[in-house]
């Protein structure tokens, strides 16, 4: 039977997709996580599993950086992405930065069924709509292009970054030295292109939902 993962911050909806995987697929191994960091050790730790089921808004994730970096470091695993923004345009970008499937968080169990045996199948899956949205934009699709470069630890330190931490405030949450964290950083620059960290949290905003409302990190040597 196959194994899914289900990355989604809401203990209610993940009861749901397992009672819809369970209807579906009887036996199925369901392991789950429900932060962006968790679902990084769920993935290491099921290299074999057959689909994730990914919500684009837990904590830690930034958009479709999460996605991004998981099509790079897993690309074997199927991404289905769950999410409650509905939006013809969001959908679009989903598969175009490598998900196979969306599935509105506002489907009723049937289509969720549907959905998820097309995907299981071999097909793509999602609303008409997603596919007559227009394509992503090249800015956006080159910056995917170069945070796929970046490696695990990289991409953690960037998203800690964008979410307004200091390089002692990152290095103690990851329990690293901060000249180590300088290291990542400068690291990242090079790899995005980058003259300095706010230059970074831009490039990688442009994979966020609402690009708009990105938050500068504050400066620093």
């Amino acid at each position: 039977m196959p194994t899914l993962l289900i990355a989604d911050d809401h203990p209610l909806f993940r009861e749901a997709l397992r009672g819809v995987v369970a209807r579906v697929m009887p036996g199925a191994r369901l392991h789950e996580a429900d932060s962006v960091d968790a679902l990084y050790a769920l993935v290491d730790a099921e290299p074999d599993a057959d689909l994730l089921l990914l919500d684009l808004n837990m904590p830690g994730a930034q958009g479709f950086s999460a996605l991004v970096h998981l099509r790079a470091i897993h690309p074997q695993l199927p991404i289905v992405v769950v999410s409650a923004r509905e939006e013809p345009g969001v959908m679009r970008r989903a598969l175009d930065h490598g998900a196979v499937g969306f599935i509105p968080k506002s489907a009723d169990a049937a289509t969720l069924a549907e959905a998820i045996t097309a995907v299981l199948d071999g097909d793509r899956w999602a609303p008409a709509a997603a596919f007559n949205a227009p394509a992503v934009n090249p800015d956006e699709r080159d910056a995917a292009r170069r945070l796929r470069d970046l490696t695990p630890q990289q991409f953690r330190v960037l998203q800690m970054i964008g979410s307004g931490l200091l390089n002692k405030q990152v290095g103690y949450e990851l329990g690293v030295s901060e000249a180590t964290i300088k290291a990542h950083v400068t690291a990242i620059l090079r790899k995005l292109g980058a003259n300095n960290r706010t230059q970074a949290v831009l490039i990688a905003g442009r994979l966020a939902l609402d690009p708009g409302n990105i938050v500068l990190p504050p400066d620093e040597e």
